[in-house]
């Protein structure tokens, strides 16, 4: 089994920044794929942005341009860098992993198997 704990969330005004960051174990990190999912009250969860094993990085349109998702792989840590925040980003933010993640599943929650317990990001206007 994987742990994940995810940290770095909290209240913060429409246009500022935040870094999300998702710690793991395990020796073998550097093989998993990584996403960020958010899901926002009476709202489904969504996929926000995902780094496979390569490096290779994926975004959902709304976010492109305002978040980047790195990995440090001797860290066991994957970072989510938000910036130009919306009150539209308000959302418990999840991280999530999982090995064999095919690319054209890099979106989908239900192919990853380890999750975090999130953590919130308010944005106010």
């Amino acid at each position: 089994q994987v742990q994940l704990v995810e940290s770095g969330g909290g209240l913060v005004q429409a246009g500022d920044s935040l870094r999300l960051s998702c710690a793991a174990s395990g020796s073998t990190f550097s093989t998993y794929s990584v996403g960020w999912f958010r899901q926002a009250p009476g709202k489904e969860r969504e996929f926000v942005a995902a780094i496979r094993r390569t490096g290779h990085t994926y975004y959902v349109d709304s976010v492109k341009g305002r978040f980047t998702i790195s990995r440090d792989n001797a860290k066991t840590t994957v970072y989510l860098q938000m910036e130009s925040l919306r009150p539209e980003d308000t959302a418990v933010y999840y991280c999530a992993a999982g090995s064999g993640i095919i690319l054209s599943s890099i979106a989908s929650a239900r192919q990853y198997p380890h999750w975090g317990q999130g953590t919130q990001v308010t944005v106010s206007s």
